[in-house]
């Protein structure tokens, strides 16, 4: 059917405008991963796992116009077993000059598995705090992008980007993800005429006799590694207040000043997409202390917690890295193979700010244009294997991580219903046990299963640990009774899930303008199932919303002729005078038209179910009855 410029033109832009977003969200996946190289020789490492971090005080010193890092950083640490040394991670290219124990010296070692090895004068018990202070300067490694020295309108900046293996290269951490610090202390000097940031709150700005300026930030929330950061260049400051009371706070933004116009114009959208999430979820996380953004060379963005560092500030960016701080920074995926956790519910959180701020239509585009990224492959799963956990570009995989796990999302959301997924995801938030802290798959899993009542063993075993999608062949009748009959088959993109069960949205149509949307759930091939319509259908649409991940499916209606209705007889048959139709009492005659062996019509009726045929040319004649539920086409025999 042919819609013509208008429709064309709509097509056009809503084309234009899922291509955008999928370019939006792969910068988004590639500063996110900025600081890992293709494949990392990285993995939990197990020296440090018999330790317990509780504080850290770090106080760096950093020239913007140099690569280079001066720093010191203290860790207060509970033994979680009788030790003689402790291990941190820390890239070899930074120089460790000294490790002090309450102000005395101790024995370290560096080596080449990127580790400070400290020997401890007597035996730390487990269950026994304490603490160790290393001193270390150096070139920070910025082949991975973790530490990233540049300049803008002529002035030097710098800023860090730990995620996901990163750390390391610039201070010395446990940064695996098992351990979160319960607070930090942040001091960064630099030359006066910089500005620093970091996480938390800024405490003072003392200048020094050397020309310098001392910027101290406190964050007292539980912090991965990956997530602590610092930045510095001439920023201007423009803050904004956001928050329900009792519960407001500063949105401290840290923007260049030769473009500090466009760029507030830009951070007004800021307050209602922050309205919006807590609405939807819960009061922002961090409210006791700030949020905000500090501006950099990023191709996209990066959640540190309480400030996201931004290389732009469309709104796509801002909404997404403002949904990190629930979705990766109060709550962090436990492994690099629940990445989705953290990347799937920003990215549908930054679609759920369409939905609310421009309306149905176009987040049904948004969803289109995620499915066409996600299919233009067959295989891929959100979950990711234990040799991919390794490899940054696949933890950062937009097809995979951003879209897939933004669409798997919507799937729960589509199949639990609105009331039931948002209110698990408020329990998932909520979790004590996960609340500042780690989670896994099945931990999401749980929540959402709890507050539906639903079984997701099976939808999470297809859509999240397994790969690939399906193809849908649909058919519909009009049937007896104001029903429509659909049969429903489905292949699979990909040999690990041999059949998806999955509720699947159709809409049909009627000739009067009339729409109704249904959901068939599917479980098997070949299912057929019934829906009442009070209407004759004369339409039908597959995904009329862009509910569910597919490609290439099809609907089809069968108008012409209705065999598979049951129960429709004429009699006698032949016969020369009277002809009787017998129908089942739930279906009604709309009419009836009559044709002779060349296709004329000869007679018609409208409501009659007995025609007086004794003027009816002998042999062989057809009738069409148009029911209520549908249309048959049948012969009889003038005798």
């Amino acid at each position: 059917m042919k819609r013509f410029p208008i429709l064309i033109a709509l097509l056009s832009i809503f084309s234009a405008f899922g291509q955008n977003h999928n370019h939006q969200n792969s910068q988004i996946a590639d500063a996110e991963r900025k600081s890992a190289t293709n494949v990392m020789n990285a993995v939990a490492n197990v020296n440090t796992q018999n330790y317990d971090v509780k504080y850290h005080r770090m106080r760096f010193t950093v020239d913007p116009a140099t690569l280079f890092i001066t720093g010191e950083v203290t860790t207060h640490y509970l033994a979680t077993q009788n030790l003689n040394t402790v291990t941190f991670d820390l890239n070899n290219t930074l120089t460790v000059s000294s490790v002090l124990r309450h102000g005395t010296p101790v024995i370290f070692t560096q080596n080449i598995n990127k580790e400070v090895v400290i020997t401890l004068p007597t035996t730390q018990n487990a269950n026994v705090l304490d603490s160790l202070t290393i001193n270390y300067s150096g070139i920070p490694s910025s082949n991975e992008g973790s530490f990233t020295k540049y300049t803008h309108a002529g002035v030097a900046g710098f800023y860090t980007l730990s995620e996901p293996f990163g750390a390391r290269d610039w201070w010395p951490c446990k940064q695996d993800l098992n351990d979160k610090v319960d607070n930090i202390d942040v001091y960064l000097t630099m030359p006066s005429q910089y500005v620093g940031v970091s996480n938390g709150v800024q405490i003072t700005a003392v200048t020094n006799p050397n020309n310098t300026k001392t910027t101290h930030f406190k964050h007292n929330y539980p912090i991965a590694a990956y997530l602590i950061a610092i930045a510095g260049t001439n920023y201007s400051i423009f803050t904004q207040q956001a928050g329900t009371p009792p519960n407001t706070f500063p949105i401290v933004n840290y923007i260049y000043p030769e473009t500090q116009t466009a760029t507030q114009n830009n951070l007004a959208v800021t307050l209602p997409i922050m309205n919006l999430y807590e609405q939807l979820f819960e009061t922002y996380p961090f409210h006791n202390e700030k949020y905000g953004h500090a501006q950099c060379a990023l191709g996209g963005g990066m959640e540190h917690t309480t400030v996201s560092f931004m290389g732009g500030f469309d709104r796509n960016l801002i909404a997404h890295e403002l949904g990190h701080q629930w979705f990766g920074d109060k709550i962090t995926c436990g492994s690099w193979k629940d990445i989705w956790l953290n990347e799937g519910f920003a990215t549908y959180l930054s679609g759920l700010v369409i939905e609310n701020l421009d309306g149905a239509t176009s987040f049904n585009s948004w969803k289109g244009s995620l499915i066409n990224d996600i299919t233009s492959q067959t295989g891929g799963a959100v979950y990711l294997t234990d040799a991919e956990a390794l490899n940054s570009g696949r933890i950062f995989s937009s097809r995979l991580s951003y879209n897939k796990g933004a669409m798997v999302a919507n799937m729960l959301r589509f199949k639990l219903g609105d009331t039931n997924f948002f209110q698990g995801m408020k329990n998932y938030l909520a979790d004590p046990n996960l609340a500042y802290g780690y989670a896994s798959t099945e931990n999401l899993k749980t929540h959402l299963a709890a507050a539906s009542g639903i079984n997701l063993d099976e939808f999470f075993n297809d859509w999240v640990y397994k790969q690939g999608y399906p193809t849908y062949t649909i058919t519909a009748q009009n049937w007896i009774g104001g029903q429509v009959r659909f049969v429903i088959n489905q292949t699979t993109s990909h040999f690990s899930v041999p059949f998806f069960e999955m509720p699947v949205p159709v809409r049909v149509t009627g000739a009067g303008g009339q729409t109704l949307d249904l959901v068939l759930d599917n479980t098997t091939n070949g299912q057929v199932i019934l829906k009442p319509v009070p209407f004759t259908v004369t339409g039908v649409i597959f995904n009329p919303k862009n509910d569910i991940i597919s490609k290439n499916s099809t609907m089809t209606l069968g108008n012409e002729d209705f065999a598979l209705i049951e129960g429709i007889k004429l009699y006698p048959n032949p016969t020369s005078n009277i002809l009787n139709l017998q129908l089942p009492e739930s279906v009604s005659v709309e009419k009836a038209i009559f044709y002779n062996s060349l296709g004329q019509i000869i007679k018609e009726s409208k409501s009659e179910t007995s025609w007086d045929v004794s003027s009816l040319p002998t042999g062989i004649n057809y009738i069409k009855i148009y029911t209520d539920s549908g249309m048959k086409q049948m012969k009889f025999v003038k005798a």
